[in-house]
């Protein structure tokens, strides 16, 4: 069940992230899901680092930080997947 979250999670945060990106990004969807995946877990890192992971009510800065590392993953990706499939 906890793998069905992680895609879950990962479509949400990576949309997100997509949106927070400018410009358009030519991306598949399992692309989107799989950095969104990769930002979640990188963002829960960086939040637990900075003692902010478990806060009273929503973790609003850990989604941030998710969020936020997952729009710098598609921001270095979209690049490399655009030059490679032109």
């Amino acid at each position: 069940m906890s793998f069905l979250w992680a895609i879950i999670a990962g479509l949400i945060i990576g949309l997100l992230a997509k949106l927070v990106v400018p410009g358009r990004q030519p991306i598949p969807l399992w692309l989107t899901v799989l950095l969104g995946i990769a930002g979640a877990l990188v963002g829960n890192a960086l939040a637990s680092a900075f003692g902010v992971r478990d806060t009273g009510g929503i973790d609003w800065i850990r989604h941030i930080f998710q969020i936020g590392v997952a729009a710098v993953l598609i921001a270095f990706i979209t690049p490399l997947w655009a030059r490679r499939h032109a």
